[in-house]
């Protein structure tokens, strides 16, 4: 990628810092994330089945020059992991306690996917092929790429799920993809796997270990700033009747 560090697309891309980008798929807007270091290529989530990941590994190679070598899942929800099946070779990454979540959770994954609009017999192949992460983050890890860029996973807490991770990529502005614990395009979404209660307390952490000045990347949705997930964060404290 370009090292321009200017906010621009790139045929669906969009640049938010040296090494680092996104693209918002069209199927429920999801956020799939990139970032480049000098010896491997990370993706953030992986899209909602083994086609939609395939395109993704197919723009990745044009994009970077590269295969994608580590992935990152932000949670466990259908449309954020059922692609990784067409990364074989990836190290995939989870907060600890994804690995039981996916495995216990197939039937409700593909009923979700199928309930969302995802085909049944493609939703039923993407289950078969369900990649669980081979390494598992209990609080934090630092993830070198090599050439000086380091990525920071943590888990902040839990909220959207019991497992939210968080990509944090250092430099000028700092970059923090999210997963689902911050939306833009809709109102975040509190399922029977969340712990609604304990988010907004979440949120502080993400900001914290973001700033003031670094780019927020939801989800769901356009890119937000410090400002915009503090009000999220109110907004879920009323919501759910915690300070």
């Amino acid at each position: 990628m370009d090292s321009d560090s200017t906010r621009r697309d790139l045929g669906g891309w969009e640049h938010l810092a040296p090494g680092v980008a996104r693209r918002r798929l069209p199927f429920l807007d999801v956020t799939i994330g990139i970032v480049v270091g000098d010896e491997g290529v990370l993706m953030i989530d992986a899209g909602s089945t083994p086609r939609e990941g395939e395109e993704l590994r197919q723009q990745v190679m044009e994009l970077t020059g590269r295969p994608v070598s580590h992935i990152v899942l932000t949670h466990g929800h259908f449309d954020h992991v059922l692609g990784a099946s067409v990364f074989p070779h990836a190290q995939v990454y989870g907060e600890m306690s994804l690995d039981g979540y996916l495995e216990r959770g197939g039937v409700t994954l593909r009923d979700d996917a199928v309930a969302h609009g995802v085909a049944p017999d493609e939703a039923t192949e993407a289950i078969e092929a369900l990649v669980r992460p081979g390494n598992l983050i209990h609080e934090r890890y630092a993830l070198d790429l090599g050439g000086a860029r380091e990525v920071l996973l943590v888990h902040p807490g839990g909220g959207h799920t019991t497992h939210d991770l968080v990509v944090v990529v250092p430099g000028t502005p700092a970059v923090v993809f999210c997963g689902d614990l911050v939306e833009e395009s809709g109102e975040p979404q509190a399922g029977p796997d969340s712990l609604a209660r304990q988010w907004p307390a979440t949120l502080d952490r993400l900001l914290r270990l973001g700033g003031e000045t670094a780019l927020y990347v939801p989800g769901h949705g356009a890119v937000v700033d410090a400002r915009f997930v503090r009000a999220q964060r109110d907004e879920l404290a009323a919501r759910f009747g915690v300070s």
